[in-house]
């Protein structure tokens, strides 16, 4: 097991229209920390409640890297999650 520090980026942002959908508890809405790590060719996006202790995966995620970065990916998630998505963002709308 490597030691190395995952390259990784984290935000926060208040959720838009129809929240950020996770794997664990469905929609989550509000203030909301983001957290993109490197993982191979994709990228890994958790979301938690600004202040809280339980992180959830986005659905959807890992998000496939298809030529960009993992901070370009990042800003995209915070970007579609501020803006809202009926039925919640999901990582289909990172683009």
């Amino acid at each position: 097991m490597s030691d190395a520090v995952t390259e990784h980026y984290e935000g926060q942002v208040v959720a838009g229209p129809g929240g950020v959908m996770t794997d664990e508890v469905g929609v989550v809405t509000g203030d909301l920390t983001i957290r993109t790590e490197a993982t191979d060719d994709a990228a890994h996006v958790t979301v938690q409640y600004v202040g809280a202790d339980e992180w959830y995966t986005l659905t959807g995620s890992p998000i496939p890297l298809k030529g960009r970065t993992v901070e370009q990916v990042h800003q995209a998630v915070l970007k579609a999650a501020a803006a809202g998505h009926e039925g919640g963002v999901t990582g289909d709308q990172a683009h």
